[in-house]
């Protein structure tokens, strides 16, 4: 190994090496395809960081910048975490590397990748986007790393990964690697297409999936004493730095207002936070300003922070292997931790196959109904802002604040204007006859009045002839009535007519249809017209010889 590689190792701190860099750095130095399985936390991460930098030192970097290695992580966290390893170990190297992952703007990505890189650690998404815009080439990878494989396929990336596998260079050689607490079967027939025949396979303890020094205990709670539970373990426990866990965002998020409420700093980490404020929040926790921080899975992998002395599952995850993942976050590096796992009535069913994972019983504690802590209940705020109609209407943003009362409704008045035309603006009839105006109206004032009158009656007789949908309705009874015109009967309150029966060869044509009724003005009364019988076939033929035959 060159001599600059091992100078960054000792600065960084490491002296021997874990039973996974043991048996694994010897086969990734030696260029063999490999896939690792370990404990979290044992350090797969620097056996393929130095078996990058030993196979870059020793060709020496690509002339025209491409990058000569390729590490597919799932989230963003791990590539940051990768990316601070590398540049611990890569001290004293002139090796360039870039983290490459969404969330952020492309300017600083693309820029670092045209100024030439030796090392890419991405995410799937970014990394496709940057290859289909011709930011990232692909041409110069000579050693491909899946790290956290089993949570890359478990998480959908299975096509993702099998799309960027098919776009490394085919016929040059290639080094593959796979590195992950956990591997089964499946990943292992998925890996097979993209790499070597045989490939070297190295698993450290597989019967025992947790570390020894962790020391994990259940606790069996009720869903309405959970909060209190967790605020007496908070508060009896020596905490240095805790991560408390939980399966969804919106209760990390209502357990994050609930601990400040009490008196406990802590931050949020879910998978909604902006890039910017994980990194944050991160620092945080790694300077010790920051004590506390409630996530989901989302942190549960790859995401190294010193010191972390207890682990707390608020809800026990539905995956078995991410109990694995979660208490990883302690005991790191030799050193030791607590797990505390709360059990309640939604995802106490989660327990049976927890220990049958790790195969081993989970020791019980018991917490008193005396040592329980008060809990100051948080302030009752929305965890979504509400939106109203009328923001829906306008297309505007939710309505956080109390909704505006409505103003009283205030008639409309009209100055100086007859009730009669008033009216008359509101399509109804007027009240007043023709001939009676108003008491009073005499002489050129009466006769103003009475022509305003009149001329409002015409103008809303006109609307409402004008008006499509205006006729007037059949009234209750209008065809029992004899005598009057209704539905199926004469003018003259005969008997209702046949139906023409195309069959018969006396049948008589109908009578057309009439048209209904339009609304008249008081004392105008028009006739009903009916439409002509048709002429009969021929008719008007025999009528026209007639009257070329007749004499003259």
């Amino acid at each position: 190994m060159h001599p600059d590689i091992l100078q960054g190792v000792k600065d960084a701190g490491f002296e021997e090496c874990t039973p996974i860099q043991e048996q694994s750095l010897p086969e990734c130095l030696a260029g063999k395809d490999v896939i690792a399985q370990s404990q979290t936390g044992t350090g797969k991460t620097a056996v393929f960081l130095l078996t990058v930098f030993n196979k870059v030192m020793a060709s020496g970097p690509d002339p025209s910048g491409k990058p000569k290695a390729l590490v597919m992580v799932p989230t963003r966290e791990l590539c940051t975490q990768i990316i601070d390893d590398a540049a611990k170990l890569g001290k004293h190297l002139p090796i360039r590397s870039v983290a490459v992952y969404g969330g952020v703007e492309y300017g600083a990505q693309t820029g670092a990748l045209k100024t030439g890189v030796d090392l890419v650690v991405a995410t799937p998404g970014r990394m496709i986007d940057l290859y289909k815009s011709k930011s990232l080439s692909l041409d110069g990878i000579e050693i491909f790393i899946i790290d956290e494989a089993d949570r890359m396929f478990d998480m959908g990336f299975a096509p993702d990964i099998m799309y960027i596998a098919g776009k490394l260079p085919k016929k040059a050689p290639r080094q593959t690697m796979l590195f992950s607490a956990t591997i089964d079967s499946n990943v292992r027939r998925l890996a097979a297409r993209y790499m070597k025949p045989d490939p070297v396979m190295i698993e450290i303890e597989p019967e025992q999936v947790t570390v020894n020094a962790i020391d994990q205990k259940i606790i069996y709670v009720s869903n309405e004493e959970k909060v209190k539970v967790l605020l007496t373990l908070l508060k009896r426990q020596a905490l240095q730095r805790a991560i408390i866990f939980t399966n969804m965002k919106i209760t990390a998020e209502r357990l994050g207002r609930s601990l400040d409420a009490n008196g406990f700093k802590a931050k949020v980490l879910t998978g909604d936070v902006t890039q910017e404020k994980r990194q944050k929040i991160i620092d945080g926790m790694k300077s010790g300003t920051l004590n506390i921080l409630v996530a989901t899975d989302v942190a549960a992998r790859g995401l190294h922070i010193e010191d972390v002395t207890h682990v707390i599952n608020y809800d026990l995850p539905d995956d078995a292997a991410n109990y694995v993942h979660r208490i990883g976050r302690t005991a790191r590096a030799g050193k030791t931790g607590q797990a505390f796992s709360l059990a309640c009535e939604d995802h106490v069913l989660n327990l049976p196959e927890i220990e049958k994972y790790i195969e081993r019983k989970l020791e019980v504690e018991w917490i008193e109904e005396e040592e329980l802590v008060k809990e100051v209940v948080a302030s009752q705020e929305r965890d979504r802002p509400r939106r109203t109609e009328r923001d829906r209407k306008q297309g505007g943003q939710r309505h956080d604040g109390p909704r505006q009362k409505r103003p009283p409704f205030k008639k409309e008045k009209r100055e100086g204007q007859p009730h009669a035309e008033r009216r008359a603006h509101t399509g109804k009839k007027p009240a007043q006859a023709a001939g009676n105006a108003p008491a009073g109206a005499e002489g050129a004032e009466g006769a103003k009045v009475q022509a305003n009158v009149e001329g409002a009656k015409v103008q809303a007789t006109k609307e409402q002839r004008n008006r499509p949908g205006q006729h007037r309705r059949p009234r209750q009874g209008d065809e029992k009535r004899p005598g009057q015109p209704g539905k199926h009967r004469r003018p003259g309150g005969g008997p209702r007519t046949e139906r023409h029966n195309p069959n018969a060869a006396q049948a008589s044509k109908p009578v057309e249809k009439q048209q209904p009724m339009r609304t008249e003005p008081e004392g105008v009364h028009r006739p009903i017209i009916l439409s002509e019988p048709k002429e009969k076939k021929g008719g008007l033929l025999k009528r026209l010889l007639k009257f070329i035959k007749k004499p003259k």
